[in-house]
């Protein structure tokens, strides 16, 4: 057991960056399918009611065909159910709005109802985990429609659009199904493979954590699949490879990386799933596979976890909920006649930390400032004919997934027009106006959302650390027993083998969270180091008695 008392002192402020948070990333392997899921989710509903020449309502598709955008990392079964959700969850947001308008026109009120909807969403996804674009879908969407006049007799008939626009995010989202049904647990394996590739060329921690997590996601997506089929449990073999590769280095480490590239690029490929000879200790994995696979449950359970008071979600979504409210009243004090853009952007800095927070300020400020330019640029064409204006509408949302997975200013760039031009659909406002407020509303939002975040704690983000580092010394008390006893069975062994290397990945995770909070107890920096030390030596013991590497290869390092 490590020593939890051990505390390393590390600053309440550190200097914060400047130019890291705008240098540009390599673009997601996956970006393609996102913007091509929406610009389809978003052209078929738009152009129903282009013929019907009701490009009006195109706010009330949109919130549905926004949908689309979710749920792309999931296996088809999962994501099937995480879509309902998604829409749901818009449905419910945009009733709010909708019924708050109709009821009232004070701003104060319209500002208020914003800022907690912005809060409760940012809670909700946090803690279902529900991933990229997160909750800024919902927060543009309800804060809009909150300022949108509204007669109560209409509510219906536009949530109607809604869930109709939703229900085509639907099917395109799960339309891929039909034609490579494994797609995503081909992906989640391909990248297991590669960062498995990456630490077996270069050894380090950082490459070491990388593989850890994507091993781990890996299998998590391939239990998330459903019942196994002969390509799942071609992946899963290979997943067994890649856990092999880290748990010990062959005599050819430059060999051995590049077969495992070569695998992964063959699995994310169109043609059949490489089928190399089983690793050792396949057997006794596949046998706990299919054992965790048919005790899997507790997905509720978790999420009320996550909720519980004394959560370290709770103090982010009161910066939410504080931040949100006063960018919103301030530019409502200073004349701003559209202050829930102020609302969203506040809403969007808040990520897990206030370092986090601050790179995306800087991200969101540059983007929407350059957003605005090009917004001004392609107006005077856009307002030449609808089809211009659905057209540039498509352009932009496809572009903003290209770029964002690059750095999330770029993709501002393209969606702050996007979200410009919406606005025309329902009549012209004067440009001078649009522009005016647009860029008010993004330097309130920004400086005061960030101001929020500083000032409102989060201790609580060491208490995860502490929680995380209990967990994982049980899981590793666990699995040193479960290694003990004389003929362990092998379910037994791999579940205890998989939750130490789940408690090792959160407890990576929350102390990266906690390292970017300010104002908050010092961290057991030595305590989470030791911990994961003997976490990896344990792993790799575990990994000898199954069988997957040999008593010789046991280097501790997984």
């Amino acid at each position: 057991m490590s020593n939890t008392s051990i505390r390393t002192r590390r600053p309440s402020v550190r200097r914060i960056p400047l130019a890291a948070p705008l240098r540009l990333a390599r673009p997601s392997d996956m970006w393609l399918k996102p913007a091509t899921s929406v610009v389809v989710a978003t052209a078929i509903p738009n152009l129903v009611l282009y013929s019907l020449d009701r490009l009006d309502l195109v706010m009330y598709t949109m919130a549905g065909s926004l949908c689309a955008l979710y749920g792309h990392n999931l296996p088809y079964a999962r994501r099937a159910r995480t879509l309902v959700g998604v829409v749901l969850g818009m449905l419910a947001g945009l009733a709010v709005s909708l019924v708050t308008a109709s009821l009232t026109g004070s701003t104060a009120v319209l500002i208020a109802v914003g800022a907690l909807l912005a809060a409760g969403q940012k809670l909700l996804c946090d803690a279902t985990r529900i991933g990229p674009p997160g909750p800024v879908i919902f927060t543009f969407v309800s804060s809009a429609a909150l300022f949108t006049p509204q007669e109560t007799g209409q509510v219906p008939g536009h949530l109607a659009l809604t869930l109709g626009a939703g229900a085509v995010s639907w099917l395109v989202a799960l339309a891929p199904a039909l034609v490579r049904r494994e797609g995503p647990e081909r992906r989640a394996t391909a990248r297991a493979l590669n960062a498995a590739a990456a630490y077996v060329a270069e050894p380090g921690h950082r490459t070491r954590h990388a593989a850890v997590a994507a091993v781990h996601a890996a299998w998590q997506t391939l239990l998330a699949a459903g019942r196994p089929t002969p390509v799942r449990s071609a992946l899963e073999r290979l997943v067994v490879h890649a856990e092999t590769a880290l748990s010990a280095r062959g005599q050819d480490p430059a060999g051995d990386a590049d077969r495992l590239r070569e695998w992964a690029r063959q699995t994310r490929s169109r043609g059949p799933v490489p089928t190399p000879a089983p690793a050792p200790g396949t057997a006794a994995e596949l046998f706990g596979v299919d054992a965790e696979r048919a005790a899997r449950g507790g997905t509720l359970r978790a999420l009320l976890h996550r909720l519980a008071p004394g959560s370290p979600l709770l103090p982010v979504a009161v910066r939410t909920l504080i931040g949100c409210a006063l960018a919103g009243y301030i530019c409502s004090a200073v004349g701003v006649g559209r202050p829930y853009w102020a609302i969203v952007t506040a809403a969007s800095l808040y990520q897990a930390n206030v370092t986090l927070s601050w790179n995306r300020t800087l991200q969101r400020t540059l983007g929407n400032l350059l957003g605005v330019l090009v917004f001004a640029a392609v107006l005077p064409v856009a307002r030449m004919d609808p089809l211009a204006l659905i057209g540039f509408c498509l352009f932009f949302g496809f572009a903003a997934e290209a770029l964002i997975t690059r750095n999330y200013w770029l993709g501002s760039v393209a969606v702050t027009p996007m979200a410009l031009l919406v606005l025309e659909y329902a009549g012209s406002h004067p440009a001078g106006e649009l522009i005016g407020d647009r860029v008010l509303d993004t330097v309130i939002g920004a400086a005061v959302g960030f101001l929020a975040a500083v000032l409102v704690t989060n201790r609580r983000a060491t208490g995860r650390v502490e929680q995380a580092l209990a967990a994982a010394e049980q899981a590793r008390a666990h699995a040193v027993q479960t290694l003990a006893a004389p003929a362990p069975e092998p379910a037994a062994l791999d579940a205890a083998r998989r939750r130490l290397t789940g408690s090792l990945v959160e407890l990576r995770e929350a102390d990266d969270t906690a390292a970017g909070e300010w104002w908050q107890r010092d961290l057991p920096q030595e305590a989470v180091l030791a911990a994961e030390q003997a976490g990896h030596r344990t792993l790799a013991a575990t990994a000898t008695r199954q069988g997957i590497i040999a008593p010789a290869q046991e280097n501790g390092a997984v």
